[in-house]
């Protein structure tokens, strides 16, 4: 296995994103009210309490030693929702902050590689840039997937009547399994959403 240049500055840019994303949940989540994650010491930048064996450790590697690109996430941020002061609403508020997070670096990114981007400049330094941007587009598209417990299907739980979400929270964590299933087991599906992504990062720098 070789692993070149751009995937350490892709991982030295991915880290620090996802843990961004998580304690946007975590910052959130306190500002209405619940300060779980507070309580728990995840409200840092010490990248040591957001590992997640599986999502920070162990899927990356496979991702790489089957020759895609890395992906991976932090240990959740835990949020009791009943903490919140409008748990139902406030709720979707809190599972967007971590996309809207990335959203954001990935617009610095841009702007940052557009006016940088002359003939001086190091290229170590758009590559950088470039990767940072990538790093918080596919974060900010995945979580934002409709598909339990991503970030996205915030939007669809606030939207089922009250009377569905107990069956709804007994199968939430299971349907994680299906975008994994996807990722690691057809491999069309997940090269589809790494290249329409870096694709749309390419156009977004001016690239593509």
């Amino acid at each position: 296995m070789h692993i070149d240049s751009f995937e350490v500055i892709f991982f030295a840019c991915l880290i620090p994103s996802i843990i961004l994303h998580e304690i946007a949940h975590g910052w959130v989540a306190l500002m209405f009210g619940d300060d779980t994650a507070k309580k728990a010491g995840r409200l840092t930048l010490n990248p040591l309490p957001h590992i997640d064996l599986f999502g920070t450790i162990i899927l990356p590697a496979i991702l790489v030693l089957i020759g895609a690109p890395a992906f991976g996430w932090a240990k959740p941020v835990p949020v009791d929702v009943s903490k919140l002061r409008k748990p139902r609403d406030q709720w979707v508020v809190v599972a967007l902050a971590g996309p809207s997070v990335n959203i954001a670096l990935a617009t610095l990114a841009a702007i940052g590689f557009h006016l940088l981007d002359t003939p001086s400049m190091p290229v170590v330094v758009l590559r950088v840039l470039y990767y940072l941007g990538l790093a918080n587009i596919l974060l900010a598209v995945f979580n934002l997937l409709p598909i339990p417990p991503l970030d996205g299907s915030a939007v669809l739980e606030r939207a089922l009547p009250e009377r569905w979400l107990p069956g709804y929270y007994r199968i939430r964590m299971a349907l994680i399994l299906v975008p994994l299933a996807l990722f690691l087991l057809v491999p069309p599906v997940r090269d589809w959403f790494f290249n329409t992504e870096i694709n749309l990062w390419d156009k977004v720098v001016g690239l593509g």
